[in-house]
């Protein structure tokens, strides 16, 4: 199988340095293609802006999402977007590497996001009408694609869980997992979180390693996250709330959206 991993970090010898080469090492071993998009080395530019879409009339009032659909439709992409683009649909599963910066994704990263999921891509597609609402959550360009996070977070698990001061990591990851994965069609896996990141020795390296590799190795085996689909008839259209009796016991918040 072939496997992107977008890994941002801006120390390669971090952590999470030592995570990504040991992902490409065990997926390579396992016989899968890999590629890595390593937003950092590359000079990755974080902001969405008019130099985005050269083809744009001089001087002309910036409309973003309607500059972005004409770039994307006629070809007039960045070449950098253009690549990456290309390489999420040559991939059958995607893995996006992160630290976990104020409780979310790096800039850099959250750039890559905004300036390669142009507007007929990754989103605007598919039919809009009173019976369905676009191809999008569990439908879209990446339908049949697998992505997973790997995270590394400098608190304790405890602080991420159910009572914990930061909130569960469920919740602090769904704008990532739901939002920018499930959104374009991508069945998302349950994230690989290395809590405590910056108190590592050899020996839990070794650990976390061990878990990593066997998480890998059933990237393309174990269910994903069972996040509603849009158009399966849990949502009412065109509100697009969930309907009344699908509520699982003792669930609120953002776990509604699982079924």
């Amino acid at each position: 199988m072939k496997i992107l991993i977008v890994y941002a970090h801006p120390e390669p010898r971090s952590l999470n340095g030592s995570l990504r080469d040991r992902m490409v090492a065990t997926l390579a071993a396992a016989g899968h293609e890999v590629l890595v998009s390593d937003l950092y080395a590359e000079g990755w530019k974080a902001a969405l802006d008019g130099a985005d879409f050269p083809a744009e009339p001089a001087g002309a009032r910036l409309e973003v999402v309607a500059a972005s659909h004409r770039a994307f439709a006629e070809g007039t992409q960045t070449a950098d977007v253009a690549r990456e683009q290309r390489r999420l649909l040559w991939a059958d599963a995607v893995i996006l590497q992160f630290p976990l910066w104020w409780f979310s994704m790096p800039a850099i990263m959250k750039g890559w996001v905004e300036r390669v999921f142009a507007h007929g891509f990754a989103y605007g597609v598919g039919e809009h009408s009173d019976r369905r609402w676009g191809d999008r959550y569990g439908e879209g360009v990446f339908a049949g694609k697998r992505a997973m996070l790997v995270v590394t977070a400098g608190g304790w698990a405890e602080h991420y869980e159910e009572r914990g001061i930061n909130g569960p990591i469920d919740d602090l990851l769904f704008p990532i997992q739901h939002g920018i994965l499930f959104y374009p069609g991508f069945s998302v896996m349950e994230p690989f979180v290395v809590y405590r990141a910056d108190r590592m020795d050899a020996e839990r390296f070794h650990d976390v390693t061990g878990e990593l590799d066997r998480r890998l190795a059933g990237l393309f085996v174990e269910a994903p996250i069972s996040f509603r689909p849009q158009n399966a008839g849990d949502y009412e259209i065109p509100s697009m709330r969930l309907k009344d009796g699908l509520e699982r016991a003792g669930l609120q918040g953002l776990r509604l959206h699982r079924r």
